[in-house]
């Protein structure tokens, strides 16, 4: 069984830098990235950082073990086995930040077809298909957010030549233009984890 995801988080304003490590979600999501989304000011190691004048940087990846955080090595090691998920994290937040029955109703679309693979194409075509009167860049981001999140909730599986994409390459992967123009060089596909890969 694969490890759970940790979430390791750098804080910087100008000259003072403060690094959190192995951070589960919800601690993430409640101590700095609500916080951070709304411009309310997060209060930690004994400092205040007003998020418009702070950069904030979350990376994902196995959890570090204490000998990989001594002698200050620790955002050293954790640049190593994680990948920057702060844009995509960020994102989400703040299209969270209210209730968004359109999300809700695509997911439940893209569930009752991903029993069997489903391209990111046929993912815009649902997004397209409930809201035809938005701009494709509206369709492109409420596609991108549906999937983002059904993956990181393990309703859906990213796979590319029937095997199982790593977590590692879902941000470049659902970021890329390519992928939802289907001009990739790869043919990146979606489904329901429950099903056997085909």
């Amino acid at each position: 069984m694969a490890a759970e995801a940790m979430y390791h988080l750098e804080l910087r304003q100008f000259p003072h830098v403060v690094r959190v490590f192995n951070l589960s979600r919800e601690e993430l999501d409640t101590r700095f990235v609500r916080p951070w989304v709304t411009g309310a000011m997060i209060e930690h190691d004994d400092r205040r950082w007003p998020p418009e004048r702070s950069r904030l940087k979350i990376l994902e990846g196995p959890r570090l073990r204490a000998e990989e955080m001594g002698m200050g090595r620790g955002w050293a090691s954790a640049t190593k086995s994680a990948t920057d998920v702060t844009d995509a994290l960020l994102a989400e937040a703040r299209r969270g930040a209210d209730a968004r029955p359109e999300l809700e109703a695509l997911q439940a679309a893209i569930q009752e077809v991903a029993t069997h693979p489903v391209s990111f194409q046929d993912v815009m075509a649902l997004a397209a298909a409930g809201h035809p009167t938005w701009r494709a860049s509206e369709q492109l981001a409420l596609a991108e957010q549906a999937v983002w999140e059904m993956l990181h909730q393990s309703r859906l599986t990213m796979v590319v030549a029937g095997e199982p994409v790593s977590q590692s390459r879902w941000q470049p992967v659902v970021l890329s233009w390519a992928t939802w123009a289907g001009a990739g060089q790869q043919a990146f596909a979606l489904q329901a984890p429950s099903q056997p890969v085909a």
